[in-house]
């Protein structure tokens, strides 16, 4: 089964076996190698149940088209990154549905150097390839094991000064996810003390669905950090790329504000330098980069446009409000595990608490954090609002449609899957805030 509704703007993913199947993960395997003929390529899955057998499938396909394939086995998805860049492959593909719920399957496709492959730069492709179907086999490539783990530890271990680092009290919810695999050889290098939750690689979630996103799975993190009277919490998503942080009072830290205190770390340590940030966030990203004396560059949403222009700009950072954070000097990908490391030692060398690190951004910006709307004609919808407000603000189209004015702006774009537009909003004040955002949400909703 290959339903062709699978193929996103940023990779595959569908419900298992309704949509996608492993007679579907052998035609995309094999659609990849055909269409841009990578002679080796990384596989590594998550800890989904249909995980093991997509893997095998897409592995088969993908030798069957022509390309020798490293099986690293259960691994997160930045480790997939990890591996194409430090064994110099070209290509890689991760079989995960990332934090979606249990019944999904997925892929993440990258070419050389852990460049997306996303829809417009080849996943279309692949998708036609795959749907029209295959000649006879005619010459079968291998199918190699190999362990990454101890290089990869060692990679994101490199990023600080684990000396510096103080034996924080650190909550870390794994959310069943791979974080629980990932995490173990990191945390035994660490000086912290670790109340470690829901490690257990389990892909029927049976605690509750790995997207911290969504206010009902922070719950447990934000109890749990503030019931152990922790530094920190940290709740990562399924398959580990992304993580998201509670502070010591147990309030969420948006990815907007970790954005900035990233930036300012990086920067630290390669003055001037590039760091890319999207197009929803705070003011405070732009303006905490430009005061420590890099270069702030807007770009729109998705992982396949920031790594891109990453790479075009020489990027030493860049931060998105989904909490994807990528890293010149990890195959300038995105990673979950990094920021963690940072962030544990930016508190240490603050020697502050990280509610204490952020009052100021709190008392300065504030932000509506994504609100979603579903609407009937998303084209029109926007239309409209750039009609009312064009007067007002600098219009700006570079994802969705921009607003910006002198105390305020926000974003409105339409999600790349339904029929919805999603608004962040920031103003100088509160109540300014408050009184924007419900003017432009009844504007949306009218």
């Amino acid at each position: 089964m290959l339903d062709p509704k699978v193929f996103k703007a940023y990779d595959v993913r569908g419900i298992h076996p309704d949509e996608l199947d492993e007679e579907g993960a052998y035609a995309i395997g094999r659609a990849f190698v055909e269409e841009f003929e990578p002679r080796r390529i990384a596989v590594g899955r998550d800890m989904r149940l249909s995980a093991p057998t997509m893997a095998r499938a897409v592995m088969d396909g993908a030798a069957d088209g022509g390309a020798d394939v490293i099986d690293i086995g259960m691994a997160g998805t930045e480790m997939v990154y990890f591996a194409v860049g430090e064994l110099g492959l070209d290509g890689g593909i991760a079989v995960t549905a990332s934090h979606n719920p249990k019944q999904y399957t997925g892929m993440k496709i990258v070419r050389r150097g852990a460049l997306p492959v996303g829809g417009e730069s080849g996943l279309n492709d692949v998708r036609d390839r795959a749907l029209r179907g295959f000649a006879a086999v005619t010459k079968r490539c291998t199918i190699s094991t190999q362990d990454i783990h101890a290089g990869y530890v060692e990679k994101v271990l490199s990023f600080v000064d684990v000396a510096a680092i103080k034996p924080l009290r650190v909550v870390i919810d794994a959310a069943n996810g791979m974080a629980g695999a990932m995490l173990p050889p990191v945390l035994a290098r660490l000086p912290i003390e670790a109340v470690t939750c829901y490690f257990e690689p389990d892909g029927s979630f049976p605690n509750h669905e790995p997207n911290p996103l969504l206010p009902e799975n922070r719950e447990f993190i934000v109890a749990k950090t503030t019931s152990e009277h922790a530094d920190l919490g940290v709740a990562y998503d399924g398959d580990a790329d992304r993580c998201f942080f509670v502070d010591d009072l147990g309030e969420f830290v948006p990815g907007d504000f970790v954005t900035a205190l990233l930036a300012e770390l990086m920067l630290a340590r390669e003055p001037g330098g590039k760091v890319i940030y999207d197009v929803r966030a705070s003011w405070a990203v732009p303006e905490t980069i430009e005061r420590a004396g890099g270069v702030a560059l807007v770009n729109r949403v998705g992982h396949a446009y920031i790594k891109h222009r990453m790479r075009k700009e020489g990027a030493v950072f860049g931060g998105e409000v989904s909490a994807h954070y990528y890293f010149r000097d990890f195959v300038q990908a995105d990673s979950g595990v990094v920021p963690f490391l940072l962030m544990l030692e930016l508190i240490s060398k603050r020697g502050q608490k990280l509610s204490e690190i952020l009052a100021p951004y709190r008392s300065t910006y504030f932000i509506t954090g994504e609100i979603n709307t579903p609407v009937a004609d998303v084209p029109l919808k926007l239309q409209e609002i750039k009609e009312r407000y064009a007067p007002i603000g600098r219009i700006s189209h570079l994802d969705g449609i921009s607003v910006d004015a002198d105390d305020w702006h926000f974003n409105v774009r339409p999600s790349n899957t339904e029929p919805l537009l999603r608004l962040n909003l920031e103003a100088r004040t509160e109540k300014l805030m408050e009184r924007m955002r419900d003017e432009v949400l009844g504007l949306i909703r009218s």
